[in-house]
C-alpha cells in the first residue's frame, strides 16, 4: 500500500521507490530506501511529515504516493 494510506505515530518498512528515474533518486537522497523504516507524524491537507533516518521530512501527497510500504 502507498504511504499516504499509514496512520500517524505507525512505523512501517518500505518496500518499493516507485515514479520516474529523477524522482527515485530525488526520494533515495532524503533517505527512502527498500528496507528503511519510515514512520508518519502527521498528515495536513494531504501532505506529510514523516521520520526517516532520523530525520523528519515533509513530503506532499505525489510524492508519498511512490513510496509502498
Amino acid at each position: 500500500m502507498p504511504l499516504t494510506m499509514a496512520r500517524a505515530g505507525e512505523t512501517n518498512t518500505i518496500k518499493k521507490v516507485g515514479g520516474k528515474e529523477k524522482t527515485r533518486k530525488f526520494l533515495e537522497n532524503l533517505g527512502f530506501v527498500t528496507g528503511g523504516q519510515v514512520t508518519v507524524v502527521s498528515e495536513t491537507g494531504g501532505n506529510m511529515i514523516v521520520n526517516v533516518k532520523e530525520s523528519r521530512v515533509a513530503i506532499n501527497r505525489d510524492m508519498a504516493s511512490k513510496i509502498m510500504i
